[in-house]
């Protein structure tokens, strides 16, 4: 296992800083719209940081957070209709494209209602912080725009999906990794009529069960991982290890939280209810291979504050990692 960002580079200045502090591994999705991508275009993407001596190894496809009405991929998400056997065919033509270029894997999110959040709290040196209370949710929006969607439904839609792009993944050797819905809000609840069945740890483990590939994983947050539990502080790990020992994780992203299900803050690694040394252990123990990865970071002050707080993270990850390879080799 190793460092890896996939902290947007908005220069060059900003993928030779990544050298600088011993990033060498990134996910970074092209800025052109997705219809305009080839081949060629993520293989330039890959050079622009070969030069530097950093591997584009990943690429979120446009599968994000609120992806339905944004792009064309959205569709793929809304049940059956002529623009989402477009988008799958377009999708399908997508990871050829990842493999003709070399990349590994592509990240994406099925969510429906994207990230959501309730108004944010303060940390230490007044340092602003993601919060979520679903007591304070806003139960008064609208049913989501594209119609509703219980657990049946969106489940119908996900298996459709595995169907579709697995084959496509497996004949041309590119891990799909999907990202928890942030957060889960529990089991058998629905937020504008639609449920996040992906937002708990069971929802992951139907999900590698409906299409059992190699190349069907997860994007795993440990953020969100933890977000979903009553008592994160001693359930997380025994979450890892289910999907680490299955090969299930392409992907770690490493972000420590205060609180449980329903009501959290997101905070700095070192002052979580997580005990982030010992999750990297257990990543090391079930044998995960790939990038471990800051996701968000708590809002500083100062000039380039999403710079300097990404600075900050990579430098604990870099001790972690360090330090388990340490225990690992006096065992």
């Amino acid at each position: 296992m190793y460092i890896g960002t996939q902290t947007r580079c908005r220069n060059d200045t900003d993928i030779e800083v990544l050298a600088q502090l011993g990033v060498f591994n990134v996910d970074q999705t092209p800025e052109e719209p997705w219809a305009e991508w080839t081949a060629d275009l993520l293989k330039a993407q890959r050079e622009r940081f070969n030069r530097y001596g950093i591997n584009l190894e990943m690429i979120h496809i446009p599968l994000g957070s609120a992806s339905a009405f944004h792009n064309e991929a959205g569709a793929i998400f809304l049940g059956k209709s002529d623009a989402r056997d477009r988008a799958l065919d377009r999708m399908c033509e997508t990871v050829r494209m990842a493999s003709e270029a070399g990349i590994r894997g592509l990240n994406y999110n099925i969510t429906l209602l994207g990230h959501l959040r309730t108004e944010p709290s303060y940390g230490r040196g007044g340092a602003k912080l993601s919060t979520f209370d679903y007591d304070k949710l806003d139960q008064a929006r609208p049913e989501f725009e594209g119609g509703p969607a219980d657990e049946d439904e969106m489940w119908e839609r996900i298996d459709h999906w595995l169907k579709t792009i697995i084959p496509v993944a497996e004949e041309y050797k590119v891990q799909m990794a999907c990202h928890p819905s942030d957060p889960g809000i529990g089991h058998g609840r629905t937020y504008r009529g639609v449920a996040r069945v992906l937002g708990m740890s069971d929802g992951f483990k139907k999900l590698i069960d409906l299409y059992d590939s190699p190349y069907n994983g997860l994007n795993f947050c440990q953020g969100c991982m933890s977000e979903s539990l009553e008592n994160p502080a001693e359930e997380i790990y025994d979450v890892i290890r289910y999907f680490g020992t299955r090969k299930k994780i392409f992907n770690v992203h490493f972000r420590n939280i205060k609180g449980r299900l329903n009501k959290f803050v997101e905070v700095f690694p070192d002052e979580g209810d997580v005990d982030m040394l010992k999750a990297m252990r257990t990543y090391k123990e079930v044998g995960y291979e790939y990038m471990i990865m800051p996701d968000h970071v708590p809002g500083i002050s100062g000039p380039e504050a999403g710079q300097v707080g990404f600075a900050y993270a990579y430098g604990y990850i870099h001790a972690a990692i360090q330090a388990a390879n340490a225990a690992d080799s006096l065992a």
